[in-house]
């Protein structure tokens, strides 16, 4: 179990703080500039948010489309190589 010391070198400065912003009349919010940088966000990109963990119902996360459509991918292959070593359902 790594001690506080050795999760900080790991986490570094994670999470990083990027500000508060408002919440427009029409559900907008602006991202600031860093937070864009930091992220690769440029104009015209897609991006997924998504709620949870389910103990914290309000929390968003802000994912490119990129990065969710890797992860997806990977997650079906694990899903397709776990398939293939569960023992076959006789019908």
């Amino acid at each position: 179990m790594k001690n506080q010391s050795e999760r900080n070198k790991t986490m570094g400065d994670f999470p990083k703080f990027y500000g508060k912003v408002p919440v427009g009349t029409k559900g907008q919010i602006v991202i600031p500039a860093e937070a864009r940088k930091a992220m690769k966000i440029n104009p015209g990109d897609n991006l997924i948010l998504i709620s949870g963990p389910p103990h914290q119902e309000q929390t968003i996360s802000i994912i490119s489309e990129e990065e969710f459509s890797r992860f997806l991918e990977k997650a079906a292959r694990v899903i397709s190589r776990m398939e293939e070593e569960l023992p076959k359902k006789s019908k």
